[in-house]
């Protein structure tokens, strides 16, 4: 397993989940992330970097 560092963008929130993008490769594949698991000022467009099982804003 992979710990990162990863990049990614908020693409969307719906409910108590965000849909994450990666930004730091060319992919278009979605992530379906709990937002308890993110940062709580996050929005729509919100820059991330997942680290060690944690998510940060950029």
């Amino acid at each position: 397993m992979d710990f990162g560092p990863f990049e990614y963008i908020v693409k969307r929130i719906d409910g108590d989940y965000a849909v994450l993008v990666r930004s730091d490769i060319e992919s278009e594949d979605e992530k379906v992330v709990a937002r308890a698991l993110l940062p709580a000022e996050i929005m729509e467009g919100s820059k991330l970097r997942y680290e060690c099982l944690s998510y940060t804003l950029i």
